[in-house]
């Protein structure tokens, strides 16, 4: 076997998929206008809206996850990722969080929920990460969920930096980043160390593991793309057709 071919070491291997970072989201013009407090009412509330069609889609990706794999300690596991979306008992989950925080930027529940807002180029690539998720082996489904490495960061940005940038936006909208910082943390606990075990095998899984999550990175990137051209340079859709 060749140096080329010989598998990364556990700690290399986490390595380069932790450097995989510099491609988050947090990075996008999109989230540095937000960060730097540059957004608009508008620019905000259309993030919001088309952001939660993702928020949708993750207790439907986790469940095709769950549909794929057989092994019971792992479905074990996952599923608390569906009940912290969905809810369960007396906690209505981060799907309604995200509605909160809809209704505290000056959204109605009907124009979060109805989706009519959500731009076609969110809607592809949030589709295209759930088709992934219910198509692909299960191994490689749960390796996409690595972007959560990255999470907390953001999370923690918002909750620092909204109150002050954006005192329009009532605080109790705050709640899903502030479940979100240690949800994330937990989940990727699992999630790393199963990738670890399982695409160490040799390096074409190594490398495999990396190809999924630039595409996980992708999707959340073109999420983005979309909404810049909308909301940032005014070319929503169509904006060219009379």
């Amino acid at each position: 076997m060749s140096k080329q071919e010989q598998p990364w070491s556990r700690e290399e291997f986490e390595a380069r998929l932790r450097a995989k970072e510099k491609y988050y989201h947090i990075y996008h013009p999109y989230h540095i206008l937000m960060a730097e407090g540059k957004l608009n009412r508008e620019q905000i509330q259309g993030w919001v809206l088309n952001r939660f069609y993702y928020q949708v889609m993750i207790p439907r990706k986790d469940a095709a996850i769950l549909a794929n794999c057989p092994d019971r300690e792992t479905r074990r596991e996952w599923l608390h990722r569906i009940l912290d979306h969905d809810g369960h008992g007396d906690d209505p989950g981060g799907i309604e969080a995200w509605i909160q925080l809809g209704l505290a930027c000056g959204l109605s529940r009907e124009e979060i929920t109805s989706l009519r807002h959500v731009l076609p180029g969110v809607r592809f690539a949030v589709d295209a990460y759930y088709n992934f998720a219910r198509t692909a082996p299960w191994q490689e489904a749960i390796c996409s969920s690595l972007t959560e490495l990255f999470a907390p960061t953001i999370h923690k940005q918002r909750l620092a930096g909204w109150p002050t940038l954006y005192p329009w936006i009532k605080p109790e909208g705050l709640a899903y980043f502030q479940k979100r910082v240690s949800q994330a943390r937990r989940d990727v606990e699992h999630g790393l160390a199963f990738t670890l075990d399982y695409f160490s095998q040799n390096r074409k899984l190594q490398e495999r593991a990396l190809e999924i999550l630039q595409f996980k990175l992708d999707v959340l990137w073109t999420m983005l793309d979309a909404m810049y051209l909308a909301y940032i340079d005014g070319k929503p859709p169509y904006f060219n057709v009379a």
